[in-house]
């Protein structure tokens, strides 16, 4: 039994369903065939026992004395066999005869036996016993005789047969369609579960955007579907959360991890940077100890050194400690700024500083007006300044460069290009770095923190800062920023900054 239950747990739900409805339907027709044939032979019975009571009622009517020769009894072509009996049974003569080859098997029928059947029909066997049944009623005659009439039930037979072959033959035929039909309806009923299998399967494989087709939800597959898509949303939501949380844990860890190393290499740089003026006042220190003649021009020439590398030292620490306040964020101040001054102001003193360069100011894209950006305006300053200054320390003497001003769409674009030797990519993508320096032996230059600083405050206005260059074909530095929107008044505080005298010279070239 638990093996049967185990195999049937086995079989497919299809299966399972149309083998029960064929089941069903091959009991509910044999209990109906058999209950159809019992209700027909009876009612074919109940007909032959009236045939039998009617000529049992018309020969009980006739009295005649028998003849002296019997002879041969009247014949009814197959329906009625009759026989007239004396009281004790014995076939007196025969009344008639059925026209096939078979009759009936009567018993011993005394006048006793007679009177204790009341004229109730009975069934006996028929003579050879191959032959049908028969039905017979014995009826007492006035004259003492019992008149016996017996039917041949063949007939009977013979539609009860046919009967049964008509309720085989359409029953088959029904449980062949019905079974074809059974399993295309239960196939088609059971899709949507396939599907959901489909489903379950792709969910399982990790695609946790899939959800299962929906039904109507009037149907129980469509309730089915709707409950299987909400928990299906709420885990594909789940999931999607923990991703997102171990992401941003993982984000965390790795922006942490680079933030200490950025840390352990900004201390780094920092202390190799500091210690090379630490060392040299404190060698310049210990001269002047050792000086025992006390020269004054030695001594003199000791504390301009030593005021050398302070001032060196000091200008490093402000620096350091200017990106240290731009990394926490502090709130810049916003004004109307007019850039183009800005790089005027700043082209005149690079050209007071080296008088040998030729150092030209452009204004790109035409017009006379000033160009605006909202920003720190002391701060734009600065980060001009580190550029030109740039270009002025680490090209050779006598390089020209230029600087130029322009709007482009909603931007306004500074660029400082040079004609110095240049720098490969891969400087090119690192010159922006804290204390990054393209000589490898770190050699005269300044800190390494200028164009860091510019960076910084060029992000700190929502702009953007690149590089690039050749080698041998100069460098340029190419800041973007917001322009202020066309028909912008500044407010009463917020006026254009004017850096200098040099804005009247704005766009045109200056050797």
């Amino acid at each position: 039994m638990r093996g049967a239950r185990r195999r049937l747990a086995r079989t497919p739900l299809w299966l399972r369903l149309v083998s029960a409805t064929l089941l069903m339907v091959t009991l509910a027709i044999t209990l109906t065939g058999l209950f159809a044939v019992q209700l027909l032979r009876g009612y074919l019975i109940e007909r032959a026992d009236q045939q039998l009571h009617a000529a049992g009622v018309l020969w009980r009517g006739r009295v005649a004395p028998p003849p002296p020769d019997p002879g041969p009894g009247h014949r009814f072509f197959g329906l009625f066999h009759g026989v007239l009996l004396d009281a004790g049974g014995t076939p007196i003569r025969t009344l008639s005869e059925s026209t096939d080859a078979y009759r009936p098997d009567l018993p011993r029928l005394t006048a006793a036996e007679v009177a204790r059947r009341h004229g109730r029909p009975f069934t006996v066997e028929s003579i050879p016993a191959d032959g049908p049944a028969w039905r017979v009623v014995a009826v007492p005659t006035r004259a003492g005789d019992t008149r016996v009439v017996a039917v041949n039930l063949g007939e009977v037979d013979a539609t009860l047969s046919q009967l049964v072959l008509i309720v085989a033959v359409g029953g088959g035929g029904t449980l062949v369609v019905l079974g074809v039909a059974c399993h295309w309806l239960v196939r088609r009923s059971l899709r949507p579960l396939r599907e959901i299998a489909l489903t379950a399967r792709d969910i399982a494989g990790g695609d946790l955007s899939r959800r299962v087709p929906l039904w109507a939800g009037t149907t129980e597959i469509g309730k089915l579907g709707r409950a299987l898509n909400g928990m299906l949303g709420r885990i594909e939501l789940a999931v999607r959360e923990r991703e997102a949380a171990a992401e941003a844990a993982r984000e965390s860890a790795a922006a942490a991890q680079r933030s200490a190393e950025l840390m352990r290499r900004f201390m780094a740089d920092a202390s190799h940077e500091l210690r090379t003026p630490l060392t040299s006042i404190r060698g310049f220190a210990e001269l002047y100890r050792l000086d025992e003649d006390g020269d004054p021009l030695q001594t003199a020439t000791l504390m301009e050194r030593i005021e050398g590398q302070a001032t060196r030292m000091g200008l490093l620490v402000e620096d350091m400690l200017l990106l240290a306040r731009l990394d926490q964020r502090r709130a810049l101040d916003r004004d109307t700024v007019d850039i183009l001054s800005l790089a005027a102001t700043t082209v005149i003193d690079a050209q007071m500083l080296a008088p040998d360069r030729r150092i030209e100011l452009v204004r790109r894209g035409g017009g006379d007006g000033p160009v605006l950006v909202t920003g720190d305006e002391p701060r734009l300053g600065q980060v001009l300044g580190n550029l030109v200054t740039n270009a002025l320390t680490h090209t050779p003497p006598g390089t020209p460069f230029r600087v130029t001003v322009g709007v482009r769409g909603d931007r306004v674009e500074v660029e400082v290009a040079d004609e110095g030797p240049g720098f490969p990519p891969g400087v090119a993508e690192r010159v922006f770095e804290r204390f990054y320096r393209a000589d490898p032996a770190r050699g005269a230059g300044g800190s390494g923190l200028g164009l860091a600083i510019a960076a910084t405050l060029v992000e700190a206005h929502g702009g953007t800062i690149t590089a690039t260059g050749r080698p041998g074909g100069g460098a340029i530095f190419r800041v973007t920023l917001p322009a202020v929107p066309p028909g912008h008044e500044p407010s009463g505080h917020e006026q254009p900054g004017h850096a200098g005298t040099g804005a009247g010279g704005a766009g045109q070239p200056r050797a």
